[in-house]
């Protein structure tokens, strides 16, 4: 005998330009644009029915679980309330007045924290693992809708609205998120060698240090209800900075990008205090000297990944004196496919 089984899997990102701009209430006011890239790293799903009334809940990369009676909403361990979070929405969406007994089991490609999306990226691959175990065939940009109210409506977590996009569509991206709530999304029309270049030319390098991004995020929107000049200066200035970045990639010039990227960086420490330290300026400075075009911290900032320009030739050499301060240096595949889902199997007492 054989139960259902969906899984589902949805890449991370890299945030090249006007990351902060899509977060309230900068983008309510100003509208925000972000250039961003879906990599080949990824968040994983998996939603297996069961038949003993429970539902189990486990971030297997986190070693967590929790299970209990199957009900509408769970009581569940409060580090696991992503996974709660979708399970309630997805029930209230397409089983209405059920709670159906299943095993939601998640897991991603890179350590919480990462500023790759890994967060929003688990709520894509979750939704979608579900819209197929369920039957309900919806568009990319649907799942992307579901999954930023899960996080940021249902369940109140602070962040923006760029991760859910680049995890659902996939590619290398321009959102512009309007200040009437709508998102539009432009695949960036650069050659096919412009982007197997820029593939050959990233490095990304963790720092070891986990961050948790809400505490960055609501410095800089406090910053902004409060219009201190230097933060909103900032968002200013990122958001015409991935303006810039897509025309550089478009027309191949990728010297101007590296110089765009490198500008960003200086553009986003004015929008929070937190957002770099003494160990990421030690490490950003080292790779300038080494001759990185530019680069940053992904995500919020305060840890997590870094990413870096430079010629293909000397990749390898960067990488290891990244390795020198302590952390893990790597190359980075674009990917150009977003969410995808698919239905198993899976034997009775597997």
């Amino acid at each position: 005998m054989q139960r259902r089984l969906a899984r589902a899997r949805a890449p991370l990102r890299l945030g090249f330009g006007g990351g902060g701009t899509d977060v309230s209430p900068y983008c309510d006011q100003f509208g925000g644009v972000v250039l961003n890239a879906a990599i080949g790293l990824f968040a994983h799903a998996s939603v297996a029915a069961r038949d003993d009334g429970r539902v189990r809940l486990e971030a297997a990369d986190r070693d967590l679980a929790w299970t209990g009676t199957a009900e509408a909403v769970l009581d569940a361990d409060p580090e696991l309330r992503l996974l709660a979070g979708v399970y309630a929405r997805m029930c209230a969406a397409f089983a209405p007045g059920q709670a159906p007994a299943l095993t939601l089991t998640t897991y991603a490609d890179c350590p919480p924290g990462s500023g790759l999306g890994s967060s929003s990226a688990l709520v894509v691959a979750m939704v979608a693992a579900f819209c197929r175990y369920f039957d309900r065939e919806i568009d990319p940009g649907e799942i992307a809708r579901l999954a930023f109210e899960i996080e940021r409506l249902d369940l109140g977590l602070a962040g923006g609205r760029q991760d859910q996009y680049a995890a659902a569509h996939g590619g290398v991206s321009l959102m512009r998120f309007e200040t009437d709530g709508r998102v539009a999304r432009e695949a960036v029309a650069a050659p096919p060698f412009v982007l197997e270049e820029l593939e050959e030319s990233l490095v990304l390098y963790f720092t070891g240090v986990s961050r948790e991004s809400a505490a960055i995020i609501a410095e800089q929107s406090e910053n902004m209800r409060r219009g201190a000049p230097r933060s909103l200066e900032g968002l200013h200035k990122l958001k015409a900075g991935a303006l810039a970045m897509r025309e550089a990639l478009e027309t191949g010039d990728l010297a101007r990008f590296g110089a765009l990227l490198d500008a960003g960086w200086s553009d986003k420490k004015l929008t929070a205090g937190a957002i770099s330290s003494d160990a990421i300026d030690e490490v950003y400075e080292a790779a300038k000297a080494y001759g990185v075009a530019g680069g940053k911290v992904s995500g919020a900032g305060g840890g997590g990944f870094m990413m870096f320009l430079i010629e293909p030739t000397r990749r390898e050499g960067l990488k290891r004196l990244l390795t020198g301060f302590g952390g893990q240096a790597q190359g980075c595949r674009l990917e150009a496919g977003g969410v995808r889902s698919w239905l198993s199997l899976k034997a009775e007492g597997a």
